[in-house]
């Protein structure tokens, strides 16, 4: 499994125990961000509360970035910032997923990742409860693939083992 990094609109001091429960239902490792920590295979990193996450090359490896919000950002963590960054490092070795929320925080981030080649995935409006940022990405042309949970789950699956094939021949 490659490394996941979760940006979700959280108010503060939520992402921690947000990262504790989801260690505690299922065999990923889940683990809040930090800045520098080095992104490692297995492991679901949540974006912390109050700060935005970036992903950056440090001594030729992928790790996280933890960057102060400015004011006048309407979310923070903000899943653009996120997306665009993995954009920019990672391009079409990236997959990105939006699912249910308000607003189109990540719409033009899954953009960005698509055009740089990258998986990008939407949830459906039948399985949404709030289709609003998965909505705007698709009106946007970003989603290569429109799906349910379950498919896009197993969608998931199989682009990692592709890339896993691919990367190691």
């Amino acid at each position: 499994m490659p490394p996941i990094v979760i940006a979700q609109h959280l108010l503060d001091g939520f992402s921690a125990s947000l990262a504790l429960q989801l260690d505690n239902v299922g065999r990923l490792v889940v683990r809040e961000g930090f800045h520098g920590a080095p992104l490692t295979r297995g492991v679901a990193y949540i974006a912390p509360s109050g700060v935005h996450t970036r992903v950056i090359r440090a001594r030729g490896s992928l790790a996280l970035a933890l960057e102060p919000g400015r004011p006048g950002d309407r979310h923070c963590p903000a899943i653009d910032v996120l997306f665009r960054s993995a954009a920019e490092v990672a391009g079409a070795r990236s997959i990105g997923l939006i699912m249910t929320g308000m607003g189109s925080d990540g719409a033009d981030g899954l953009l960005t990742l698509r055009r740089a080649g990258a998986v990008t995935l939407a949830q459906d409006e039948a399985s949404s409860a709030v289709f609003g940022m998965a909505a705007r990405a698709i009106e946007r042309g970003a989603a290569s693939l429109v799906a349910s949970p379950t498919e896009l789950a197993a969608v998931l699956a199989e682009a990692a083992q592709s890339r896993h094939r691919a990367r190691t021949g």
